[in-house]
């Protein structure tokens, strides 16, 4: 390989997992929204620097006038957070649950499909492929 392909596939694969990560943290995002928590944008200098001082990426729970709430906080993405009450959490985990188990479900076929294509008859591997 040239320089120049190796150079093209490298900034191929870091643009594809950059991505990637750009679109778990959307679907986590549309999911919390599906569930119904509330998009609180940082619109003004204070809400921006509560938004900043806050676990950035992470569901975490905490007391907003004496009552529970569950908030998600993204800076760089939105600059917005997401808020939603017990129910919200309690919709959207059984929602991560039964996604958990489709995804299960389906490694799991996947797993049988490569089972009965007899890959051993062709012999050892003698080198990892990638």
């Amino acid at each position: 390989m040239t320089p120049r392909t190796i150079l093209l596939v490298s900034a191929a694969l870091l643009i594809s997992s950059a991505s990637g990560c750009t679109m778990i943290a959307h679907d986590e995002e549309r999911q919390l929204s599906a569930n119904g928590f509330q998009i609180k944008l940082a619109d003004t200098p204070e809400k921006q620097s509560h938004l900043e001082s806050l676990k950035q990426r992470k569901l975490f729970p905490t007391s907003l006038d004496g009552n529970l709430v569950y908030v998600y906080a993204d800076v760089k993405r939105c600059n917005c957070m997401y808020v939603g009450s017990e129910a919200d959490y309690q919709r959207y985990q059984q929602m991560v649950i039964t996604q958990h188990q489709i995804d299960e479900e389906r490694d799991s076929a996947a797993e049988l499909d490569d089972a009965s294509m007899q890959w051993g008859m062709w012999g050892p591997w003698n080198r990892p492929i990638y």
